[in-house]
């Protein structure tokens, strides 16, 4: 008996080693598994061209077709013609706008998320909490440390321009941020929030609540949670006036009551511009309005819109007595001072019960309107991607998740049936495709801000962008228009040329209503934080004779879809005739 209850003893012993083998097999399996396929991700995430970028269309160029995608599978397949523009007078709505040769770049746009999230994730540096007690305000800093003080929101004391960076925010770029556009004082907050001002703080705080660490230089205090490290500038200004702008805007009519239109003004024997200019400045006035010996400050305004300018000669010249002595015209200049009327942004305070997408061919200025969105309503902005240097410059709705009905409309540049259809309306932004394709290379090889290099315009690179990109900006609008619910199509061009206008249709199409002033305070900030400095010139033409036709060719479909839809057209500057 002893003797088989041994044995049992001895198998169950076993058998308990037996399993906790097996188990621990198991996990490792599953471990390397794993690895296994986020590697296989990352490596789809960042690898250059996608799988089923699209090919040169067919060369016959009396028909309009796209390529086949399924013919993508053969590295080198022979043109496909599919169909040409008799398939667009079909009566059905299916054929006539999207015919079923038109697919979506779900796959491509997949693939461009998961390279932009691990982009992403890879930038933001591991926030830093140890170490507090070693942070110091660093002698290399040009400006004076004033303290640490309150910082509220709702009632921002330094109430001048408002700065962001969550990745690179140091004291100095603060500084010289503010110091460039004649502000006194500077001030830093949470570690990546930079406000500038003229008046200093009065609610002082105690020294150590200022402790969150500058994003972008360790050991140095960038304010705290409501928290400000402010220092004065002004013995910086003198060197940053060399770089300042004061812009003219142009000989306007005078308003009928300059005191009641304009909160500031001052009277000065032999006036000049920079006078004026460094005394509205220092008010924290974007405008400089002179008229003889007379200088007011303030913004623009439903009675002084800076609409319709009259001729230069009636400022200046032999004129410029009598009409000055009449008050009838003055001269307009733009501070180095931003108009902060508008730059005030929050999330929804309740779920949007309308799910709106803001939908665009990559590179057709989506950045630009959502910032004109942002500053016009007041809110935050989504995407379905995530892009850390848009979040890192204050577009804070990219973190937050793109279905959370938090924000006032999100960003995609998806087209695909089912990605469409999960919204109730969309406003559907439209730019001429050679700038597209110019700027959405510009991008992919040199950011938001950049310009791709001349090696990158003549290596094959191009030309395959080209071939592949220029099919799916006519297969987006093409698709958006026949599973759109509700759109409103604008036209990048006629955005750029009519702001107030067209952004007035875009805010209404929204639900939301705003004032005139603060439009008029968007078309004051209208460049954002993402226009590229200026058009590089080049010393050749990019785009071949063969991609000219390529391309003409989608515009013209794109153009008769839009009026099939009773949409007006594609503008005509850029609609080959």
């Amino acid at each position: 008996m002893a003797k088989a209850f041994f044995r049992l003893q001895k198998f169950l012993r076993r058998t308990q080693f037996l399993l906790f083998f097996l188990t621990a097999a198991y996990l490792m399996a599953g471990s390397l598994l794993l690895l296994q396929r986020t590697r296989l991700v990352i490596q789809q995430g960042s690898g250059g061209t996608p799988a089923n970028q699209a090919l040169p269309a067919p060369d016959e160029m009396t028909r309009v077709g796209i390529t086949d995608p399924r013919t993508l599978q053969s590295p080198h397949p022979g043109p496909r013609l599919l169909v040409g523009m008799d398939a667009l007078r079909e009566p059905a709505l299916d054929q006539q706008h999207s015919p079923h040769w038109l697919t979506s770049r779900n796959s491509e746009l997949r693939q461009l998320r998961r390279r932009w999230f691990h982009r992403f994730t890879s930038e933001q540096e591991p926030l830093q909490t140890a170490g507090l007690k070693a942070m110091k305000h660093t002698t290399d800093h040009k400006g004076t440390y004033m303290g640490c003080f309150t910082h509220d929101s709702r009632e921002r004391t330094l109430k001048g321009a408002v700065f962001y960076d969550l990745r690179k925010m140091t004291v100095a770029h603060c500084q010289e941020a503010c110091a460039e556009r004649a502000y006194s004082y500077a001030g830093l907050a949470y570690g990546a929030e930079c406000y500038c001002g003229n008046t200093l703080p009065a609610a002082a705080s105690k020294p150590e609540e200022c402790n969150s660490e500058c994003k972008g230089e360790k050991g140095s205090v960038c304010g705290g949670v409501n928290r400000l490290s402010v220092y004065r500038v002004e013995e910086l200004r003198a060197g940053a006036r060399r770089r300042r702008n004061v812009i003219y805007r142009g000989c306007f009519r005078a308003p009928e009551n300059l005191t009641d239109t304009f909160p500031a003004s001052l009277i000065q024997p032999n006036l000049t511009v920079d006078m004026c200019s460094e005394f509205c400045s220092k008010k924290e006035f974007p405008l400089a309005v002179i008229r003889g010996q007379e200088c007011y400050c303030g913004y623009p305004t439903g009675r002084f819109p800076l609409r319709d300018g009259a001729d230069g000669l009636r400022c200046s010249g032999p004129r410029n007595a009598s009409s000055a002595a009449e008050g009838t015209y003055c001269l307009v200049y733009q501070t180095p001072v931003q108009d902060t009327r508008c730059t005030d942004r929050k999330f929804l305070t309740t779920k949007s019960k309308v799910f709106v997408a803001l939908s665009s061919f990559p590179g057709a200025g989506n950045t630009w309107a959502r910032h004109l969105i942002e500053h016009a309503t007041g809110y935050y902005t989504g995407s379905y991607y995530f892009d850390g240097a848009l979040y890192n410059k204050g577009f804070k709705g990219e973190k937050d998740h793109w279905r959370s009905r938090r924000t006032i409309c999100v960003k995609t540049h998806e087209s695909g049936k089912t990605e469409i259809e999960m919204f109730d309306s969309a406003i559907l932004l439209i730019r001429n495709p050679y700038k597209s394709l110019m700027a959405e290379f510009n991008r992919k090889y040199a950011g938001h801000l950049g310009y791709a290099t001349d090696r990158n315009w003549k290596s094959k690179e191009w030309p395959d962008f080209v071939n592949g990109y220029a099919s799916w900006w006519a297969s987006h609008v093409l698709e958006w228009l026949k599973y759109g619910k509700r759109l409103l199509v604008v036209h990048y061009e006629e955005l750029k040329q009519s702001l107030i206008p067209k952004l007035k249709e875009m805010v209404e199409f929204l639900n939301v209503t705003v004032t005139e002033d603060r439009l008029l305070c968007v078309e004051n900030n209208r460049d954002g934080n993402f226009k590229r400095s200026g058009a590089k010139q080049k010393n050749f033409e990019p785009f071949t004779q063969e991609m000219k036709d390529l391309i003409n060719r989608y515009i013209l479909t794109v153009d008769e879809a839009l009026r099939g839809r009773n949409f007006s057209g594609l503008p005509r500057e850029y609609v080959p005739r």
